[in-house]
């Protein structure tokens, strides 16, 4: 049996082997020459001692399956001691930055989630969202809300209609000055600075979260 391809290169370091894998070829391809290698043309290097191994597949992403297979055709050598593998982490699927709901909070009810909420419909008055993030309300706040329920004081709190009975962040809470049940309200948001409660216009938001885009206009 030959094998013309230079898929598996091994190469000594002070303390071992390093055994660097091709990451464009096929797999089973690479496979197969590593087994040709390891029983074959490299049992000079192979034999002896224990020697610790550092694998390197580069950019090739592997199967948990993938990866045994490669295990099983390293560890028929027993001297060989395997002490790395180096490749990229699975994709993990993105979590979606916010959960969306939809509907209204009444008088007595309490909204909780865990992260960051876009709300769309109204809070009434005597109705509470409580999340451990961001609170965005795409309606009329005129209840509670209480972001960063954990502690987290980064958290903001905005609202298209901003009339709020209360607002929490984290551990602060702030009651609305008696002028907001009288004055035109806005869309707003809701931040701690300096531990006091601050209140700010909507399109000032980027300011404290500036991995938001912003329309620059044309």
């Amino acid at each position: 049996m030959a094998v013309k391809s230079n898929h598996v290169t091994i190469k000594g370091i002070k303390d071992g082997l390093v055994f660097l894998l091709d990451d464009e070829c096929e797999y089973e391809e690479l496979l197969g020459e590593l087994r040709f290698k390891l029983e074959h043309s490299h049992q000079n290097i192979l034999t002896g001692p224990i020697i610790h191994v550092d694998v390197k597949l580069g950019s090739r992403r592997i199967t948990e399956d993938e990866k045994q297979r490669m295990l099983d055709i390293l560890k028929q050598k027993g001297n060989l001691l395997i002490r790395s593998i180096e490749y990229p982490e699975p994709e993990q699927a993105q979590a979606p930055p916010y959960k969306i709901m939809c509907g209204m909070v009444r008088s007595g009810q309490v909204l909780r989630h865990q992260g960051d909420l876009l709300f769309l419909g109204d809070v009434n008055p005597g109705g509470s969202i409580l999340c451990t993030g961001d609170i965005y309300i795409l309606g009329a706040l005129r209840g509670m809300a209480h972001a960063g329920v954990d502690g987290n004081e980064e958290s903001i709190i905005a609202a298209s209609h901003f009339a709020p009975t209360q607002l929490r962040i984290a551990e602060q809470i702030s009651r609305p000055p008696d002028e907001w049940e009288t004055r035109e309200t806005s869309m707003e948001f809701a931040f701690l600075q300096n531990g006091a409660m601050q209140i700010d216009k909507i399109s000032n938001i980027v300011r404290l979260r500036p991995d938001f885009n912003v329309f620059k206009g044309v």
